[in-house]
């Protein structure tokens, strides 16, 4: 414990000098370089939740000092001139519920969605999102999107993917997820990566059948969700299951059994989840693992998302060059 205070009064010590260049732009500022000590240091932008225009999302990576993101698609679609659905989230629903006025509003918009999806400029329009990341010295190197269920709406979606320089699609575990989105990923000659939750906290959850679905299947690996669920070491799960982890979420709970609160967010260091053992076994074996932070824990007043972010980035930061 005592090391990981240290690492936070560290890291809160170098924000308070960076957050006084925080009104400079992004095209003004160093390009970020969050790779340490051979560990790509990333966040799901997520951790932004608050932030959703697209643009807004690169300057927050920037601001926070990451190199590499995994991308959530919420909002890009529209950011790159889509047609918009006039049905609602909460009507998609209840479709036998719309209109008839609606119903034929919907089949307009699927197929101008279709059209506007597979055209080679929309193609040219992601590659262009791209040049502008990777510009500002951002890597996408995971998507977090699809645009539907069907072969043909994953393999759209894989396509998507690679055009943003991503190595695959995140999306929850499941069994039926492991089969599709798997075989897409394989058809696209990509990777699926899948995200638990508490998942293993469930004695019939089986993982090791979920990944021989298909070959193709990685996971995306949540530290905090694993440890705080189960109570079990994720370090040790790591070196298991190295080969198989395309990337893991970094986030700091505490233990299932605390007597206050268990699996409970903290910010990075009051918790008990074994941060820097895990980024610390990643760099002794240099294993090509991803490390996203995910921001959950409450935000301290006269703080926001973007300067959590950094602050967990530092504390990762010297967590491997320490």
């Amino acid at each position: 414990m005592k090391i990981k205070q240290l690492l936070q009064s560290a890291a809160m010590w170098i924000m308070a000098v960076l957050f006084a260049l925080a009104s400079v732009t992004a095209g003004a500022q160093e390009k970020p370089d969050s790779n340490y000590g051979g560990v790509q240091i990333g966040a799901i932008t997520y951790s932004f939740r608050t932030i959703r225009e697209v643009e807004d999302v690169l300057q927050a990576c920037v601001d926070a000092g990451l190199s590499s993101v995994e991308l959530m698609g919420t909002g890009v679609e529209a950011y790159l001139g889509a047609p918009e659905n006039p049905v609602s989230r909460r009507e998609m629903r209840d479709l036998d519920a719309l209109s008839d006025e609606k119903k034929e509003a919907l089949a307009r918009y699927q197929e101008d969605i279709k059209a506007w999806r597979y055209s080679e400029e929309t193609m040219n329009k992601y590659a262009a999102l791209k040049k502008k990341f990777n510009d500002a010295g951002v890597n996408i190197h995971i998507y977090k999107w699809e645009a539907g269920q069907s072969d043909e709406e994953l393999d759209y979606s894989f396509k998507v993917a690679k055009a943003l320089g991503a190595i695959g699609i995140t999306t929850e575990i499941g069994e039926e997820a492991c089969k599709t989105v798997g075989a897409a990923a394989e058809r696209a000659g990509m990777v699926a990566i899948f995200h638990n939750h508490f998942q293993f906290a469930d004695e019939d959850f089986d993982v090791d059948k979920l990944l021989a679905l298909n070959p193709a299947n990685r996971l995306n690996f949540d530290i905090g969700h694993y440890f705080g669920s189960t109570g079990k070491d994720p370090v040790a799960f790591i070196e298991k299951y190295h080969d198989r982890i395309a990337s893991i979420h970094v986030k700091d709970k505490t233990a299932k059994d605390n007597p206050v609160k268990g699996n409970e967010n903290k910010p990075f260091g009051q918790g008990e989840t074994p941060v820097v053992e895990v980024l610390q076994l990643i760099q002794k074996n240099m294993w090509p693992i991803y490390c996203d932070i995910e921001l959950e824990y409450v935000i301290p007043e006269g703080s926001d998302a973007v300067k959590e972010t950094a602050i967990c980035r530092e504390y990762c930061k010297q967590a491997l060059l320490n």
